[in-house]
């Protein structure tokens, strides 16, 4: 047997046993099915709706948060570049809570850093964003 044919044998053991371990795609999108559990639990259970609500507004919040860390994610490199780093904390009621790494925890700039750079770029990306607070730097820089 030529390396060929080795090869055409190979890639139709593979494709089989991929056909064996495939699962099969659910009969309905997943949003038709929550849109039916809200619909017959809408009214008569209080807890299910408020549940849900809350899972919706977690779902919000993780946007607002990847949105937040792709924008520090775009500026990180200028600060890395001058051997420091900024780290998400949190995000609640307009404020993102930041924590300063490397250089950047000792640093004299860190204020004109913070709201010159950090606070002024993700208030003109992040709409929800209105300041940009730092969590108190940790003596050791992480």
């Amino acid at each position: 047997m030529n390396r060929d044919e080795e090869e055409k044998k190979i890639n139709q053991e593979i494709d089989q046993t991929i056909k064996e371990h495939e699962i099969p795609a659910p009969a309905q999108p997943v949003k038709e099915e929550k849109g039916a559990i809200e619909q017959s639990q809408e009214v008569k259970d209080p807890e299910t709706l408020k549940a849900l609500q809350n899972a919706e507004g977690t779902l919000e919040h993780q946007d607002l948060m990847d949105r937040i860390q792709h924008t520090l994610n775009k500026i990180r490199p200028y600060i890395q570049a001058d051997g420091g780093d900024v780290q998400l904390i949190d995000y609640k009621d307009g404020i993102v809570t930041v924590s300063m790494l490397g250089a950047c925890a000792g640093c004299m700039a860190i204020d004109a850093t913070l709201t010159d750079g950090i606070q002024a770029i993700l208030i003109d990306e992040v709409p929800e964003v209105h300041k940009v607070q730092m969590l108190e730097a940790n003596p050791y820089g992480y």
